[in-house]
């Protein structure tokens, strides 16, 4: 065996070590999704930096992706006060308070509504962007990933995640 083969042997044997602890970390129901076949393809598609760098990629997509979200529901949010605010300066006197408490009323249904839908259109945007990494994942070689709305199933793919940020921090030394 070549040197390069037998340090490669070595990576995987780290891997496959050290991900057999962080797999006995899990629930029970997630331990036993994590069998030691899932665990082997997964070792040898970590072998190379490749998955790294792709989930490290996808983890700055998405922070930038919830940042976009936060943003875009906070506009909604200040828009909603601005407009509150412009129709409390126009009613001034208290003989408009009747007339001002009931369009207000009507503005809070209406940026109820606004809200609504944008945090519809928030959970779509971030429904796609699960699909797209899960597309990503699969692609990638990744045990486990496919595109899926099931909980269960993503919330083991989450925990294959964070398997691999885990193991990604680990210092192998090939002269040990």
């Amino acid at each position: 065996m070549d040197e390069d083969a037998r340090i490669q042997q070595k990576k995987l044997y780290f891997l496959i070590e050290n991900m057999q602890q962080l797999c006995e970390e899990l629930p029970p129901n997630f331990q036993m999704r994590m069998t030691q076949e899932v665990q082997t393809v997964l070792a040898n598609s970590l072998l190379n930096d490749t998955i790294y760098e792709i989930v490290k990629g996808l983890m700055e997509i998405q922070h930038v992706t919830e940042q976009h979200l936060q943003h875009l529901r906070k506009q909604v949010e200040n828009d909603h006060l601005a407009e509150v605010q412009q129709w409390k300066d126009t009613f001034s006197t208290k003989d408009d308070k009747s007339e001002l408490d009931h369009i207000l009323e009507l503005m809070d249904k209406k940026h109820k509504l606004k809200l609504n839908e944008t945090d519809k259109k928030i959970v779509g945007l971030i429904d796609e962007k699960v699909k797209d990494q899960q597309s990503t994942l699969e692609r990638a070689g990744i045990p486990e990933f496919y595109c899926t709305e099931d909980p269960t199933q993503i919330q083991l793919q989450m925990k294959i995640i964070d398997i691999i940020i885990r193991l990604s921090g680990m210092k192998f030394d090939p002269n040990k």
